[in-house]
């Protein structure tokens, strides 16, 4: 992920394209040295592969069977890209899209500004559908793939002429072995005026998506993060090594290979002692404790932490392999911080899931509902049973029954073969976690309520009926009573989860900003890290909208960006990008008449003008808020 693409002047890059296609029309062939290097070759292969550049639009042949198995057969990878897609989502998606793609460029997820785009002229850009370089032409989707590395096509450097508005920068993804297996990309209307930030994003995320993959490819294995400063482990600049238990070197990635400064095909078969020292077993044993170490090696000194360990008792070498900590959600008391309020819902919510009672946690996007349930969780008497967690949004529709209630050897094709058991019956015993519920489609909340009230699932393809036992906690950031009204959520099925109802208050409204900073940086490894006068102040003044989620993402970048022995983080460790976003939406100081008004505004458009979730999240009752717009309007 350390690989870099050349960027020329804007002006210069535009004014050299429309050259180039002017004389590729006039003349029929493509004159030398006015586009890059690496947009020159493409052109050239795009025009090998018979493209005519003044094309129209290529509508989508997939069908619906062919989109299900697409999706199927690359659930690791999107399983993998959701958390980064929605974060990139709220990051970079105003005014443009996200995409996920696989390794032939066939598109896996979409998100951002759908709409404005396809207006614009991407119709053909949709699920399913093939944006390869041959059918295609130039475009960094494509492209990236094709050079297998970070890829930018500005405006008026797509070999299609209708696509010259666009501008688009990609990110191939790779799997443990180095093998692209992806590409994540994001498309703007108009000029990418800092493609250098936009690349950044990208290569961060997909540095995640492929630590994720490390996990899911090697579920049985060690997995270590090192580098040679310890600020970098969780990063995307930190080395991946999966380990058997016998020691033997499994997988790494690419930045592994640059810190070792060894090829794959040399690491990978070694011993874990030829890296780490005849101790390796001992050194792996206190890293499987939860402790960051460090080890002298023949290429330097590294710092190591394990970020997955299998449920196995001995390493090799006869030494025992402890029990790592469980990773156990935060208390449920140490989740208000210090609102009582909220202190006292959240023992409401516990005491009603012992009693069997579901819970809706309600809450804009990144204010912690999946941390609050885990915590739920572990507090109940099902704490040593599964917890599994579905996200209704992210699951494509097509595949989200078959996701919740498994299925049956050849239920559909491109199913898996012996099937899969679904997430209802893996959470049986245990608890079931229905995110973003209010974005579940409609024909699917027929059966889900008849689920929840005979506590019986069938699988597809099956005629038998399996017993469930599970405790039932939804979220969603979605005004279910108005999806109600409008007829596009089931009144019967809301009333089924709102057992006990939880409101998770925004970032901007609590008043604990100092103490949650410390709360994450202990989170991400860095406990002894603080924040200086003026950064505590500007994150004190900014919305958060992407709330604690935005936040922990803020701080990793921000503890990237420190040089070796630093411990307090100031605006020098922001980039400019960052820098621009949390300055630009900042909350402006103001009288405390107009302050209070803008308070009392802001809660009521949250909550789509329901006085009493209002006074509820502003800490009063609905006589004091009526009082007090009174007084302010007066």
């Amino acid at each position: 992920m350390a690989q870099s693409i050349r960027i020329t002047t804007i002006d210069d890059s535009l004014s050299n394209a429309r050259q180039v296609r002017q004389r590729l029309r006039s003349e029929g062939q493509l004159p030398q040295g006015l586009l890059r290097e690496e947009i020159d070759a493409s052109w050239r292969r795009s025009l090998q592969h018979g493209l005519n550049c003044l094309e129209g639009e290529a509508r989508g042949r997939e069908t619906a069977r062919d989109l299900e198995a697409l999706l199927a057969s690359n659930r690791l990878l999107l399983d993998a890209s959701t958390p980064e897609l929605e974060y990139l989502v709220r990051q970079q998606g105003k005014g443009g899209l996200i995409i996920l793609g696989d390794a032939e460029a066939n598109v896996l997820a979409i998100e951002g500004q759908t709409d404005c785009l396809y207006n614009a002229g991407l119709g053909d850009l949709r699920l399913g559908t093939c944006w390869s370089e041959s059918l295609r032409g130039t475009n960094a989707l494509g492209t990236a793939l094709v050079e297998a590395r970070p890829t930018l096509i500005n405006c008026g450097e797509h070999f299609l002429d209708r696509l010259s508005r666009f501008a688009c920068t990609s990110v191939p993804i790779k799997d443990p072995q180095g093998k692209v297996v992806g590409v994540l990309d994001l498309t703007r209307d108009g000029v990418m005026s800092q493609p250098e930030d936009s690349l950044t994003a990208l290569i961060l995320a997909a540095s995640n998506i492929e630590s994720r993959l490390f996990g899911a490819m090697y579920p049985e294995h060690i997995v270590l993060a090192f580098h040679s400063r310890p600020q970098y482990l969780g990063s995307a600049w930190h080395g991946l090594l999966a380990l058997s238990l016998d020691g033997e070197v499994l997988a790494v990635n690419e930045q592994a290979c640059s810190l070792l400064q060894s090829s794959r095909e040399a690491l990978v078969g070694r011993h874990s002692s030829d890296l780490l020292g005849s101790r390796s077993p001992q050194f792996i044993a206190r890293l499987l404790q939860g402790v960051v170490s460090s080890v002298q090696t023949a290429k330097g000194e590294f710092y190591f932490r394990a970020l997955q360990v299998p449920r196995h008792a001995t390493l090799g070498h006869g030494v025992a392999l402890p029990r790592p900590p469980v990773a156990r959600p935060p208390l449920l008391e140490a989740l208000a911080g210090n609102d009582p309020r909220l202190a006292r819902a959240l023992r409401m919510a516990s005491q009603g899931l012992a009693g069997d009672l579901p819970v809706l946690l309600l809450g804009e996007t990144g204010t912690g509902k999946e941390v609050v349930a885990r915590a739920l969780h572990q507090a109940s008497r099902r704490a040593d049973k599964p917890f599994v967690a579905v996200n209704c949004a992210a699951i494509p529709e097509g595949l989200i029954e078959s996701e919740l209630f498994g299925y049956r050897d050849g239920a559909f094709t491109g199913s898996r073969k012996g099937g899969m058991v679904g997430r209802l019956m893996q959470a049986h015993g245990g608890t079931l976690f229905l995110d973003e519920i209010g974005d579940m489609p409609l024909s699917l909340q027929a059966r889900l309520l008849r689920v929840l009230q005979e506590r019986k699932v069938a699988p597809l393809g099956a005629g038998d009926e399996q017993e469930i036992d599970v405790a039932v906690i939804c979220a969603t950031h979605r005004d279910l009573k108005r999806l109600v009204r409008e007829k596009s959520f089931r009144e019967d099925l809301y009333y089924r989860i709102n057992g006990i109802s939880l409101r998770l208050p925004a970032l901007r409204e609590r008043n604990d900003m100092s103490g949650l900073i410390g709360v994450v940086l202990h989170k991400l490894g860095a406990g002894g890290v603080s924040l200086d006068k003026d950064l505590l102040e500007l994150f004190g003044n900014y919305d958060w909208p992407g709330n604690i989620r935005q936040l922990e993402m803020v701080l990793r970048s921000a503890l990237a960006m420190r040089e070796s022995g630093e411990s307090v983080l100031g605006l020098d460790h922001l980039t400019d990008s960052l820098l621009d976003d949390l300055t630009a939406s900042c909350r402006q100081p103001g009288s405390i008449r107009e302050t209070e008004l803008e308070l009392i505004r802001g809660a009521l458009e949250r909550h789509q003008g329901n006085v009493s979730a209002a006074a509820d999240a502003l800490g009063i009752s609905r006589a004091t808020l009526y009082r007090k717009l009174k007084q302010l309007r007066g």
